[in-house]
């Protein structure tokens, strides 16, 4: 299974939970956490008893659940002891780069000769993963004795017989996040899982209203990517921005291909591959390798588009900060491609993928003392207009941004929120927000792990927890709907309904194959 995007992905923030300092200082505390371990305890440096280590299934082994395994194994307070995938080989692997990941795969586990077999060609799959792990305990923690690691191509099944697990992590395509993510609460798991919690509303609320009755640690990933608002809540606060009327932001995704329509042949699958546990809970089609690895995102059955692939990055920060509730309008925007039916050209009814470009338009109501606020997505190359600001110094948007737009002047910056730049008619000329000096990936990474193993051992929720992103799951599920109908839809909160379109309720939720309801599993 293949999960993500390309690396140094830009980050998103909670500030009414951990501020950027407070997590700059955690980052660096559990950096020193994973590398400095006081030399008497028993079994020498670095060694964490048995009966104090997490012990993990790992579910999902694309190239990106490969990339997160190989830290993970890293740790010493995890034990993985378990990996899933319904694919056996590496055969059809796709990558950003030919040989970034074998070689990181060689170096994490001390064999230059590792190789991934099947084509040769990218790393992927069960056998991969279970080589990894079981390589990683044997060269380099071989004090462990680890005895193995098993591996399986069915998550129900791991679920069922891994009766000691205490957690798991989830780098499935989104379609299969919520139903695996319910199943391993309900037996009591532990649940690390990548965005998004459900590609599907009303499947990712009751993924969130179960962890709120759980006493499972949940944790949504791109929550370790956090940033901080704290400069660009202070200049709208005091009002250098005047009365704040829109929220921009847009990203260069899709950088993968989206296809405008669905395959028209049937080629074989591939060896070692359970084409019928990949597509899990979705209604049964032909295996097609375009639905599959890294362009799975593109499909609504599979996927959730840009805006989940990267709105949780961006966006989470923005909704605590402004405490943005539900959009009562969605507005979508969007590209369209266009056939030939010799000699009468037509436009292709398009409800199964992603356009090339879109923009979104959500509207909130106000709160509190926020005045009402309109929160505008772009991706596909789709930018906002550039402000007069820029134009006057023949400056250009970037690539991927963030702007708010107040009736009195406008706050620049980056996709993150990072250095934040000010346009105010109350202030004269430009003033820059401190510059951000973002952690490195590997201690981000590692300060997010020792957070969750503390709330595992101590029992209490921490930051980035699932119910800490309802709103934000609601908004990225609702883009897609917007966008697969093509019409501007009004929502009704307080039923979970679209008022307006009635027929577009159904791509609220899915229905289940035989075998994957999660009541049943």
């Amino acid at each position: 299974m293949e999960k993500d995007a390309p690396q140094n992905i830009p980050g998103s923030v909670r500030p009414s939970s951990i501020d950027r300092r407070r997590f700059v200082g955690v980052v660096g505390t559990a950096a020193l956490g994973f590398t400095i371990v006081p030399r008497h305890v028993l079994g020498g440096k670095n060694y964490v008893a048995p009966s104090d280590k997490i012990t993990l299934a790992y579910i999902g082994l694309g190239t990106q659940g490969i990339r997160e395994l190989l830290p993970l194994l890293a740790v010493p307070q995890f034990q993985v002891i378990a990996v899933c995938d319904p694919n056996k080989q590496a055969i059809g692997y796709k990558d950003w780069s030919k040989d970034e990941i074998r070689n990181n795969i060689r170096n994490a586990i001390r064999n230059p000769n590792w190789d991934p077999g099947g084509d040769n060609s990218i790393p992927g799959g069960r056998d991969n993963g279970k080589s990894i792990v079981d390589s990683f305990y044997a060269n380099v923690r071989p004090e462990l004795r680890y005895g193995g690691c098993r591996a399986y191509a069915d998550v129900r099944e791991l679920l069922e017989k891994e009766k000691d697990l205490d957690a798991v992590k989830i780098m499935t395509p989104d379609h299969l996040h919520g139903v695996i993510a319910m199943a391993a609460m309900k037996r009591g798991k532990h649940v690390l899982v990548h965005k998004p919690l459900s590609n599907r509303l009303l499947e990712g609320k009751r993924v969130i209203e179960m962890a709120r009755k759980s006493k499972v640690i949940t944790h949504l990933i791109p929550w370790d990517s956090n940033g901080s608002m704290e400069t660009v809540m202070a200049w709208i606060n005091s009002g250098a921005i005047g009365t704040l009327q829109a929220v921009h932001n847009w990203t260069n995704r899709p950088v993968w291909p989206q296809y405008p329509t669905l395959p028209s042949d049937t080629p074989p699958v591939p060896d070692g591959l359970d084409w019928d546990l990949w597509l899990g809970p979705e209604a049964y089609r032909p295996y097609h390798p375009n639905y599959t690895n890294m362009v799975f995102r593109g499909w609504y059955d599979f996927g959730g588009g840009s805006m989940a692939d990267m709105g949780h990055y961006s966006l989470w920060t923005v909704f605590n900060a402004l405490q943005l509730g539900s959009p009562t309008v969605i507005e979508p925007q969007l590209s369209h491609v266009c056939g030939m039916h010799d000699p009468v050209p037509f436009q292709i009814r398009n409800d199964f993928s992603f356009p090339m470009a879109s923009t979104v338009r959500f509207k909130y109501p106000a709160k509190g003392s926020r005045p009402p606020v309109d929160l505008c997505w772009y991706d596909g190359g789709m930018r906002p207009p550039i402000p007069a600001e820029l134009l006057n110094e023949g400056k250009e948007l970037p690539a991927e941004g963030m702007m708010f737009v107040g009736d009195k002047g406008k706050i620049l910056a980056g996709f993150n929120v990072e250095n934040p730049v000010l346009f105010s008619e109350n202030k004269a000329g430009m003033q820059e927000g401190p510059k951000t000096e973002r952690p490195n990936q590997v201690e981000r990474g590692a300060a997010a792990l020792q957070l969750f193993i503390d709330a595992c051992k101590s029992g209490k929720q921490y930051p980035g927890n699932f119910s800490e992103a309802e709103q934000l799951t609601e908004a990225v599920n609702l883009y897609a709907v917007a966008l697969r109908c093509g019409r501007l839809l009004t929502f009704d909160a307080v039923n979970s309904k679209i008022t307006n379109q009635p027929e577009a309720n159904k791509y609220l939720d899915r229905e289940y194959r035989a075998g994957w309801d999660p009541s049943s599993i």
